[in-house]
């Protein structure tokens, strides 16, 4: 800080400026100081903001989280917005500050399109809320909060297991994971499977969103770590693990609650338009019971599911828990009743439709009125780009790069401030990106490596097409491993472990397809 001034790095520098730095301008300002400590002090009443447009709505509230460290459900409009503004506040905060609540499968009733991965971050949701109740920001959308989840009781239903406690015998672990629901595997891929081999037992329970590995010597516990699935690398060493089953199939005949039910009273909910969220809500009942109604038709009047009420939640029921709790609308709709309401005065970033010459006379025009041009790229070569760019038009434009995305450029007149995402820009499409997803694959399992024969085709996720070789015991550590032998193209030859199975799938090509080695 210089004389009370943010300092920002000189122009042209290829550094961008960090996301803690770019709120911090926002949290110098006395409209968001003003904001944060009425949301602080506004306990069972509604708040609305005018005004916000872009990504802006996303940079007041991570300013205003930093200042109030209360817990906040942010409810998007649909599904992929809700991945957007999920996005936006990774960028800005850290990943592990935002939890995503998704709904666990697409239709309601028809549960072969449940969704394990969705389903693991729901429980995660839940778990971090049941440890710590105060502190959190989840995204979510109406889907997702229509459908209710387990109640709090149900989620201490877990089983922690502490390194302190050195012994476990696989036979009881194995017995123990299979009344939990959980399925064994060859290899875990996703939650709610485990996988025993010999001294190592992998589990993936739904608490967490990476699966552990428990290693023994005899039936002493020698390390608990978290690893990669896709790699099979150790992210990091644990001192206990925390097994939750698959509550959505084990315990589906538990009463359920409406998420707002579970989370603390304290917590402060955000909306973009109250009305669509309640309808979109009713909507998801409606087609809810529509179901039900044809299985009971197709099960000759036998009731094989709750009905619609014990799973999903009404408009109505909606309506009634946002009443009990403090609301901020942040839309272009509004329908509470507020008690406090903020003005914000921007505008959305205008296409410019690859025209550099009207970009720059924008930016250029901005500056002279003391505006700071930014502008969010995805890729350091994109700043060089728009350098090169304005070099050639007009050298005397100033702006200075965020080294973060943004889902929409804005312009804030208050702050003096244009934020431009160079997406927009470019008129690029800009997608929104998810954890990785681990779920099942074609990839082999071991009766099936038992079955090839030497010469039979295969693909290796990393490598492409090869011939299958054989198995050899190598040593790895002072133990002996069994290995995969594959031949590639110009006889290249590549030895897989055994725990990379997973990255190994029988060929499929087309029929009458010819196979052809690669190389690599």
């Amino acid at each position: 800080m210089l004389n009370g001034t943010l300092y920002l790095p000189p122009v042209f520098e290829t550094v961008g400026v960090k996301a803690h730095d770019f709120l911090s301008i926002y949290r110098a300002e006395s409209l968001v100081q003003t904001l944060a400590e009425g949301i602080r002090t506004s306990a069972h009443s509604n708040i609305r903001l005018k005004g916000l447009h872009g990504s802006l709505d996303t940079v007041i509230f991570a300013a205003v989280y930093k200042s109030v460290r209360s817990s906040h459900v942010l409810i998007a409009q649909d599904k992929e917005e809700a991945s957007y503004i999920l996005n936006d506040l990774q960028h800005l905060l850290g990943e592990k500050e935002v939890l995503y609540f998704p709904m666990s499968y697409k239709k309601p009733y028809e549960y072969d399109e449940i969704e394990n991965a969705n389903i693991l971050m729901r429980s995660e949701v839940l778990n971090v809320i049941n440890g710590h109740p105060e502190g959190n920001i989840i995204v979510t959308y109406p889907e997702a909060i229509s459908e209710k989840v387990i109640n709090k009781k149900v989620a201490c239903y877990k089983h922690v297991f502490n390194q302190e406690r050195r012994n476990i015998r696989p036979c009881f672990l194995e017995e123990f994971l299979h009344s939990y629901d959980f399925e064994k595997t060859d290899f875990v891929f996703e939650a709610g499977q485990f996988a025993i081999r010999g001294g190592i037992i992998d589990v993936f329970s739904f608490a967490h969103e990476l699966p552990y590995r428990i290693e023994l010597f005899g039936e002493e516990v020698d390390s608990i770590r978290s690893f990669d699935p896709g790699s099979q690398l150790s992210v990091e060493t644990i001192d206990k693990i925390s097994l939750m089953p698959n509550v959505q199939t084990r315990l589906v005949q538990e009463e359920r609650q409406s998420l707002f039910d579970f989370i603390s009273p304290a917590t402060r909910i955000w909306l973009k338009d109250v009305e669509m969220t309640r309808d979109i809500v009713e909507k998801c009942f409606e087609k809810a019971s529509a179901s039900f109604d044809k299985i009971l038709r197709e099960s000759g009047q036998t009731k094989v599911v709750l009905e619609p009420d014990q799973l999903f939640n009404t408009g109505e029921a909606i309506m009634k828990s946002l009443g009990d709790l403090s609301c901020i609308e942040f839309g272009s709709r509004y329908t509470l009743e507020a008690r406090h309401i903020y003005e914000f005065n921007s505008s959305a970033q205008p296409s410019f439709n690859k025209n550099f010459e009207l970009l720059a006379a924008n930016l250029l025009e901005q500056q002279e009125l003391s505006y700071s041009n930014f502008i969010s790229t995805e890729q350091p070569r994109q700043v060089e780009r728009l350098h090169g760019i304005f070099e050639e038009i007009h050298p005397e434009i100033k702006f200075q790069s965020l080294d973060f995305s943004l889902r929409q450029g804005f312009v804030d007149h208050v702050q003096k401030i244009v934020c431009y995402t160079d997406h927009q820009i470019f008129e690029r499409f800009y997608r929104y990106r998810h954890k990785e997803k681990f779920s099942k694959s074609k990839s082999l399992t071991f009766r099936e490596l038992q079955t090839l024969q030497p010469g039979d085709f295969v693909t290796h996720i990393d490598y492409g097409i090869g011939k299958f070789a054989g198995l050899e015991k190598k040593e790895v550590n002072g133990h002996e491993q069994e290995s995969i032998r594959l031949v590639f193209r110009d006889d290249d030859l590549l030895t897989v472990s055994i725990h990379a199975l997973h990255k190994i799938s029988k060929y499929s090509g087309k029929d009458g397809t010819p196979r052809r080695l690669v190389s690599w």
